[in-house]
């Protein structure tokens, strides 16, 4: 790993990172915030945040206000990028921001030219926290979050592998994505035509199929701009009843898609995943 850049929040520290990704095969980066007092006598518990469409990991860290009450709990977090990224990797050839650079939308390619790089899932769920838990001083307790396409991500990788999270959060995730026009353009492209395929990384699809015990939580704010053609939370919640799963579903009159919406309720997420790691 190298180090990119540092700076001192809150009593811990902020730091970003770029590594060679196997992955991904390409550089990829991502930041850490690590609390005060995390060290090998006393490793902190992990909440990967992964982000939305067009950002980095640079929009939570600087933008969520998540660090203050992250330092208070003892939470590390962290934060990939949204897609593999260099001169070498395949974008959409019309620059457009739901596809390629940006647009990972955490799955594992399967079509050219995109299976050689963009295998996100494997990056977020497999490869990232081998090397944060070998590298920092953190446990091996995971919790995952993240905002729209990561709101999706977040969902998808906790209800496909619970056994890698004590929770999973999201905040006006793409819910639906195999019937939603965000997700039907990526996943043709990354996936193929066959929806079969596709069902894998679909978080109202999963959470139909039987009940899940993974604790749930989601915010939505009812002025998204997205919320009728792209996000369909609808779409969770009859998931939910179908598999009797317990899902928190939380609408919020007035608010958008952005990250005064996230700023505006990331505590009582941070209280949220605490609660299931063990910090209160």
């Amino acid at each position: 790993m190298e180090l990119i850049s540092e700076n001192r929040a809150f009593g811990g520290h902020h730091r970003r990172y770029k590594h060679a990704s196997d992955s991904t095969n390409c550089e990829m980066t991502f930041a850490v915030f690590l609390p005060p007092f995390a060290s090998q006598e006393n490793p902190v518990p992990v909440l990967y945040w992964l982000s939305g469409l067009t950002c980095t990991d640079e929009n939570f860290m600087q933008k969520a206000g998540a660090m203050r009450l992250a330092s208070e709990l003892g939470m590390a977090i962290v934060a990939p990028d949204t897609s593999p990224r260099g001169d070498d990797v395949p974008d959409d050839e019309d620059g457009a921001y739901d596809m390629g650079l940006g647009a990972g939308f955490y799955v594992n390619a399967t079509q050219s030219p995109w299976k050689d790089h963009y295998q996100m899932y494997d990056y977020v769920t497999k490869e990232l926290p081998t090397l944060v838990e070998s590298e920092f001083p953190v446990t091996g307790e995971r919790a995952v979050s993240g905002h729209s396409m990561g709101g999706h991500g977040a969902l998808v990788v906790g209800l496909n592998e619970p056994e890698r999270y004590v929770s999973v959060s999201a905040f006006s995730p793409v819910a639906n994505p195999m019937n939603c026009p965000w997700g039907e353009k990526a996943f043709s492209a990354y996936l193929g035509e066959d929806k079969a395929n596709w069902q894998q990384y679909d978080a109202a699809y999963l959470l139909a199929q039987k009940q899940h015990y993974i604790p749930l939580l989601v915010e939505q704010g009812r002025g998204d701009q997205f919320l009728t053609e792209q996000l369909k939370p609808e779409a969770l919640v009859n998931a939910a009843q179908q598999s009797d799963t317990q899902l928190t579903l939380n609408m919020h009159e007035g608010y958008d898609h952005s990250y005064f919406f996230i700023a505006s309720f990331i505590e009582e997420h941070l209280q949220f995943h605490a609660s299931h790691l063990g910090l209160i």
